[in-house]
Order: C-alpha cells, then structure tokens, then sequence
C-alpha cells in the first residue's frame, strides 16, 4: 500500500484514508495507492462497502502541481477512475474542504457521495487551459444535467455543497466529523440493502440538451473569442449527451490532448504559477514576521477611497473613513451603502450581511480619531502638496508601529516617506478600481520600508484577497510606467493614420479586455492630462508626445464623464459611439506633425502597442523594478485586461522569440526615435537566444547558490 493512502477495516466496511499534506493531491503515489486499496477491498469477502475519506483540512483538491510539465506516470487518473466505478462493492465518497478537478472526479467514479454543509465541488481545468480529463464531462452530466455541467465545466467555478445536493451532484449532506458521516452512510448503505450505482451508466436527464449547447456555444464564442479550451469542453459535455460512456470518455481524451497541446495551456499554466510565485519576497530575511493588523484607517471617500474601506470590511477589518467634513463625508458613506446595495441587488450579497460589513465602515473627520489605527492608507488627489499635508499629519497623530501607506499610482513614494519621522513604516499599497473588485494590488517598496512592514503589506493583500506583487519606486511602478508607453503608442498610432475603434478593435481581436482609448474614457482623460504635465516637465526634451488627448481636453471633452471623448456616449448608455468631432482632430493632429494619414493593418497596431510594453518591462526587470519577469505577467493579467490565455506581455515576448521582438523594436527606433531606444536586457537576451523566464530561473538559482554559501 503507497504510505499516502491507508486502509483499514470496520467491520463489514473498508475505510481508504488518502492522507497527503496539505490538499491530498493526486500524486502518483496517491494514484497507485487508491489503485491498490480499492483492489484490495475488492478481493476481501468479508468488505460490503468502501469509505473514501480525506486526512486533514479537505478532500482531493486536485492534480500536484509538482507534475505539471511531467511526463505521465501510470496508473493514470481515468484508469483510477474507472477501477473505482466499476467495482463491485459499493462505495461513498465523504467530501469536506473541497473536491475539485480530478478530486471531484474521483467522488464521481464512487457510487454515492456525501459532503459535509460547508464543503465546496468544482471541475476548475478551463481555467488553466485544459478540461476534465478523467470522466468529469462525462459523468457530471449525467447526474446534474448538462445546463449544470456546462456552467461548472465552461465556468470553471466551484460550487457550495447545499447547490451539489440540489444539483443531484451529492445525495446528503453531513455536519462534524467526515470519518463517523461516511461510516455511518455506508452502513445505512449495508441496512438497505444497496449496491454500486454507477453514474456512467445513468442517461444525461433532459431533452433539450442541443438548444442548450449551441447557446453555451454562440455565448462563450462572442465573450472570449479566441479561447481554446471552453469551446472543447462544451464539446466534450455534447458527447455525453449523444454517446454510451466508453465512446463518450474517448473522445473526451481526445479533446484533452488537444487542450494539453494547445499553446494557450502553456500560457495559462504559466500564470497559474506565476501568480503563486509573486506572493515571495526574493531577499526577505528568515523569521521576519508581519504585524498584526487588527484596524484599518483611509483617507480620502471618493470612488477609490470608499473602495478599499470596503475591501477592509468584507475582510471582517473595522476601518475609519476620513473625509474633510460631514458633507463629504455623508457623500462617501452614502457611496459605500449604494456599493454594497447593488451587490444586494444582483443577488451577491444579503441584507444582513451588507449591513455587518457597512457596521464595520466608521466615518470620522477627525485626524486624532486615527491614533488608535494599526494601517491607515492615503487615497487623496494625486499631487504630491497634498500627499505632503496628509503624511505629515498622520506622523503626528498616529501610534508608534502604524503603517502609512499611500495609494499613489506613479508619485515618488521615498518622497512621500520623507515628509514622516519614520520612513521605514511607510510602504505603497496601489490599489486597482474599482478597489473592491480588482485583484490586483502594487506593494511599494521604498527604499527605508522595512522589511517587517514589506512583509505586513503582502499579507494584508492575501487577507484581503488580493493578488499582491512587490515592485519598487520609479516613475509609475510597474503597470503604469508601462501602460504609458503602450497608451503613448497608440496615440502615436492615431496621428499616423488609425482611428479609436481601429486600435480598440485590434486590441480587443488580441485579447484585451478592453481598448486603450475606451479604457481612458472610462477613466477620464483629465487624469491622463495631469500625468502627461508632469512628465514633459521632467522627460527628456527631444522625447515627442502625441498630442490628441490634448485637444480633447482642451475641448472639455474628457470621455464618460462628459458625454465624450475619444467616442461618444447617450446619457445612462456606456456603448462607445463615433464621436463627429474627433476627425478634424486628427486631421490636424497629423498635419502638424507633417504625416499623411494612411490605412495601419491590424498586426502593425498590436505589435506597435504591446512591443512597448515589452521593451519597457524589459528595462524595469534590469533596474530591479520588478523582482521576476512573471511578476509583470501578474501585474498585467490581474490589474490591465490582459488576456491570460496569452501569459501576460513578457510570456508572450518568450512565445515570438526575443531576436523577433527586438528587430521590430530595433525597426520603431529608427523611424519613431528616442522612446523606442532598445532595453540592453532584450538586446543581451535575444543575443544568447534565451527568454526572460530562463534569465528569471538563472538569476534565482544564482540568488539561492549565493544564500547558501557558507
């Protein structure tokens, strides 16, 4: 018997125990083990049913990432499946934690299945380009129906247990300990005289089934053009529906295959451990611990301000609001209630629970209210005066070992640590709007923040749910210092001859969650006019800007704010119209500038816009901006629509080949100037044929080498 698994007898009942720390992946040895022990409980006359329960915190919560990339090891996951259906003793799964991926497979290959209330069930593969593989589309149809196994399977999202047992997915559910649920259940089993029920040779319920795959079908097809394996997995789903099990669990491993050789599974694999790379810390030192964060102040209660006090309170923090007077700051409660009131309303949240989060939120317009506060962060106007009288008066009012953050998206962050008498308790948490949906959170590190507060930021960010990546003081960090060589760019492209809709729609045919220009008329093109000031005082002379956003705002048209801007929106619509009077605009744009306007094709505007991002992101890398090439990845996955199944700009870089990036940069260079001057990073890399995720895995090898030598 494999050590993961053990076996052991209870009367007339078979207990398999899986117990792999710390989610009970489905490891070879797990594999191999649960092969034997259903064997074993096969051959023994005195066993008259089989419990599979879990060690631990949770069922099988899916594949070990330790053999992404591997080579397949025997028995696989659809043979342990298979062994397990078709036994002759009947058996139960016991689901607590979670069961997901091949772990709900597995419950699924058990005759029956109960889980405890709080348990969740999930078939999440989609996610990382793939789809289930060891009967899960074939067999989940069969029990919930395909409109169910088409949301889990296509969605990727896990569902709660009280759903599962609703959804026919489950048949009871159990509170306390899983080991006395599933002895019990299999003995009731035993009283009642049952035997194995195979799922897979149950019929998928319903009759309407086409209608709804060609529905899901057309669905996913306008919402994520482009994406490979949803379209398989509807695929593999409308098998179930037209074939007996055996045919229908071959073509869904042929629809897999195709998955697995997908380059999109690779990009999404990529991300997955990309993004749980990005929560260490390179250089922090061992036993460094964070403090404890038991309340939260904000400054400021507009849309941002008001957001992350709400990220605060969905974490159960008590948070003090401040704003400068009671109009204000009745504005800003008034804008959290009608937050959460609109999540009442689409079902996402209850009434009571929005009033417990809202209890939490407390207003105040006092700076001596805030004395008591473990965190405060700063979420002002974005002018270094004001974020100057702000820390100021926080170092004055706040207790010793309170951390000062600042919510600045490009401001000189070691300035602002400056104007306090304890720079090394301040640190940038840049948050994302809407801050209580976006995931992503930059964590400035300046240059006196202490390792302790560093390490403290990062778990605020997981306590708060948030994907956060450390990236360091420069103009912008990271995602913005880039998004303003790609914004740049693309205006650059509307003097040459494209129109808004041209590079939004390139863009968007790329994978873009969005275009750049309806991006900033959503934000509001003012916001990008008080950047643009500040960095022609401060860049370069020879450096050219564009000059379209200008005009915009010198018309007062400063996008959905004002009706208009790059596009044209009716009152209470946000579809994106021609906007008439852009034209001439760009006409003049063009003129002065002394370029004839001309037809840009589709893959010059993707390439001149995101080999931006690349060469920009290549400097940062070198200058220790950004601790790790996939950090970038992160940052631009989670925080700027890009799309996941490309792996983020720096994978997509490694994916043409670096020599074929550089010589387009090389070409931009010599015809747009200075802006495109190569990154010596993309140059000494695409020189030595190697990508950025190789130079990413030589440098932490060195980094590793050096930390242990004696």
């Amino acid at each position: 018997m494999a050590e993961f698994v053990r076996l052991q007898r209870h009367g007339a009942i078979a207990l398999i125990v899986i117990d792999n720390p710390p989610v009970n992946a489905l490891s070879q040895p797990v594999r191999q083990g649960l092969c034997q022990a259903f064997q074993a409980a096969e051959a023994d006359p005195e066993v008259r049913a089989v419990t599979l329960v879990c060690a631990g915190n949770t069922f099988i919560a899916g594949a070990d990432i330790k053999e992404f990339g591997q080579p397949p090891q025997a028995p696989s996951l659809p043979e342990v499946v298979s062994l397990i259906e078709n036994s002759q003793t009947p058996s139960v799964a016991v689901i607590h934690g979670t069961a997901l991926g091949g772990g709900l497979e597995v419950a699924l290959g058990c005759h029956y299945r109960i889980a405890r209330a709080d348990a969740r069930v999930g078939l999440p593969e989609v996610k990382l380009g793939l789809l289930p593989g060891a009967g899960g589309t074939q067999r989940l149809p069969r029990l919930a129906g395909v409109e169910q196994a088409l949301e889990m399977i296509v969605g990727g999202q896990p569902i709660g247990a009280a759903e599962a047992l609703e959804q026919h997915i489950v048949d009871q559910l159990f509170e306390g300990d899983p080991v006395e649920a599933g002895l019990a259940y299999a003995q009731r089993l035993l009283d009642e005289g049952r035997g194995p029920r195979r799922t897979g040779e149950l019929s998928v319920p319903g009759t309407d089934s086409a209608e709804l795959i060609a529905a899901r079908h057309a669905e996913v097809a306008r919402r994520t053009p482009g994406l490979f394996a949803p379209l398989r997995c509807i695929a593999a789903v409308e098998a179930a529906t037209r074939l007996p099990l055996a045919e229908g669990l071959a073509r869904e491993r042929e629809l897999f295959a195709e998955c697995l050789d997908s380059p999109q599974r690779g990009a999404l694999v990529h991300a997955f451990f990309a993004e749980r790379q990005a929560g260490k810390i390179d250089d922090l030192a061992p036993g460094v611990e964070p403090r404890p964060i038991r309340t939260a102040a904000v400054i400021g209660g507009g849309t941002m301000g008001v957001g992350i006090a709400l990220c605060f309170a969905n974490a159960g923090v008590p948070v003090k609001l401040l704003e400068i007077n009671e109009e204000a700051l009745q504005r800003a409660l008034q804008r959290a209630r009608e937050t959460y009131a609109a999540s009442v309303r689409r079902g996402s949240l209850s009434e009571q629970a929005m009033e417990q989060r809202l209890a939490l939120v407390k207003g105040v317009t006092d700076y001596a209210a805030l004395a008591d506060a473990d965190l405060v962060i700063e979420a002002v106007f974005e002018d270094m005066a004001v974020k100057q009288q702000v820390f100021e008066r926080l170092d004055a009012v706040c207790k010793p070992g309170a951390i000062l953050a600042s919510n600045t998206s490009s401001l000189d962050l070691n300035q602002i640590a400056a104007f306090t008498r304890r720079p090394e308790d301040v640190v940038g948490l840049h948050f994302f709007s809407p801050a209580n949906v976006m995931r992503l959170l930059e964590v400035v590190r300046g240059e006196k923040t202490s390792q302790e507060v560093l390490a403290t930021a990062m778990a605020i960010g997981k306590r708060l749910k948030k994907v956060a990546v450390v990236v360091g003081v420069c103009d912008g960090f990271v995602g913005n210092r880039m998004l303003f060589q790609y914004g740049r760019e693309a205006e650059f492209l509307l003097e040459e001859g494209a129109t808004p809709q041209q590079v939004d729609g390139a863009l968007r045919t790329f994978g873009m969650a969005m275009g750049p220009f309806a991006v900033r008329d959503l934000s509001g093109l003012d916001i990008g006019q008080a950047i643009r000031k500040r960095q022609r005082a401060i860049l370069p002379a020879q450096l050219e800007f564009p000059t379209v956003a200008d005009r915009l705002c010198a018309a007062g048209m400063l996008g959905q704010k004002t009706g208009v801007g790059y596009y044209r929106y009716e009152p209470g619509n946000r579809t994106p119209l021609d906007n008439p009077a852009l034209a001439p605009m760009l006409e003049a744009a063009s003129r002065e500038k002394g370029l004839e306007r001309k037809t840009l094709d589709e893959r010059y505007i993707v390439e001149r816009c995101l080999f931006a991002l690349v060469n920009e992101g290549a400097k940062i890398l070198e200058e220790g901006i950004a601790q790790r090439a996939s950090d970038i990845d992160v940052i631009y996955l989670n925080g700027y629509g890009f799309p996941a199944f490309r792996g983020g700009p720096m994978y997509y870089a490694d994916s043409l080949g670096l020599d074929k990036v550089l010589a387009r940069v090389r070409e931009l260079h010599a015809r747009c100037g200075d802006w495109w001057q190569p990154a010596p990073l993309l140059e000494r890399l695409a020189a030595e044929g190697r990508t950025f995720s190789q130079w990413q895995a030589a440098r932490l090898q060195s980094e590793r080498s050096t930390r242990s030598a004696p």
